[in-house]
């Protein structure tokens, strides 16, 4: 009898567990949770206040790779250092890629020229940019990682979230269901929301920002983001004056800094301008509030 009764509990313990997943940033796990909810543990690489640019997971991380059951990508930096190792550390732990679906764009890096400045300067120019250009596709990470900061694709993602958890766990499929469907509701009431704040802003308008992260954010809503780095880096005297120009003639109310990210720069440009710095990170675990915070600085609200 008591050899049954535990069969019986370790058969129900079994059948109960929840999938172990893993996600390399923050807003993926608020997504994987929105979905999963109860029934999905999910274990975060990249910690808060650290880069997914060289991020490199601590023992007891590695411990939760070799526990997993899905592992869920979505094109970072970081994994393409670290899904192989993950892979060879836990041969049975299915990779799904949350960016399925979604049409990547170029990593926007900044370009400038003055209209005022001769041929001689126009063609070094181009010849610069033709470098950078084949320098670039020479790069991993030649395409914007940050997808989920475009409502739409966040709903592309959730979806493929729904799909694994589903195919992992058919037996609760409704139950993943009926999340995805809520989730979906709060993604379209932040995107109108966000559109509401920004109606009296002026199409193309342009905001400045260090790391050039919320060029998703900027084709959504028809506006255009000047970044300050170029190269990852912080740009030389020259360019910053004309990026300060140029902030001017299209007038920047706000320079957006990360965290992850020194803002000595931007500090300049601010004082320079009169405006605001403001941090803020697509790493943030609120996205949907993240993204109307900036949405209401750009509108200068």
């Amino acid at each position: 009898m008591k050899k049954l009764l535990l069969i019986t509990t370790l058969l129900t313990t079994y059948l109960s567990a929840n999938i172990k997943t893993v996600v390399s940033i923050l807003p993926q796990k608020t997504f994987v949770e929105a979905i999963g909810g109860e029934k999905v543990d999910v274990a975060l690489m990249v910690k808060p206040g650290n880069s997914p640019h060289t991020y490199e997971p601590k023992p007891s991380q590695m411990k939760e790779i070799t526990k997993a059951d899905l592992y869920f990508k979505i094109g970072v930096e970081f994994e393409q250092v670290w899904l192989e190792k993950f892979s060879n550390l836990n041969p049975k732990m299915r990779i799904v890629d949350l960016a399925e679906g979604i049409e990547k764009q170029p990593m926007q890096a900044h370009a400038h020229h003055d209209a005022h400045e001769g041929d001689e300067h126009h063609d070094e120019h181009a010849e610069h940019e033709e470098h950078n250009s084949h320098e670039a596709h020479e790069q991993h990470e030649t395409l914007d990682p940050h997808i989920w900061t475009d409502p739409h694709n966040v709903v592309m993602i959730a979806n493929n979230i729904y799909t694994a958890l589903s195919k992992q766990d058919p037996e609760n499929a409704p139950y993943y269901k009926k999340n995805l469907e809520a989730f979906i509701v709060q993604v379209r009431q932040t995107d109108e929301t966000i559109r509401k704040i920004l109606t009296d802003t002026p199409e193309h308008a342009s905001f400045m920002v260090f790391h050039p992260a919320w060029g998703y954010f900027a084709k959504a809503y028809g506006l255009v983001q000047l970044p300050v780095e170029v190269e990852g880096k912080a740009p030389k005297p020259q360019e910053l004056m004309q990026l300060i120009r140029e902030a001017r003639e299209k007038s920047v109310k706000a320079i957006f800094t990360q965290p992850e990210f020194s803002d000595a720069t931007a500090k300049l440009i601010s004082e320079e301008l009169g405006i605001r710095v403001i941090k803020v990170s697509p790493l943030a675990p609120d996205w949907s509030q993240n993204l109307i915070n900036l949405a209401n600085a750009i509108a200068g609200k």
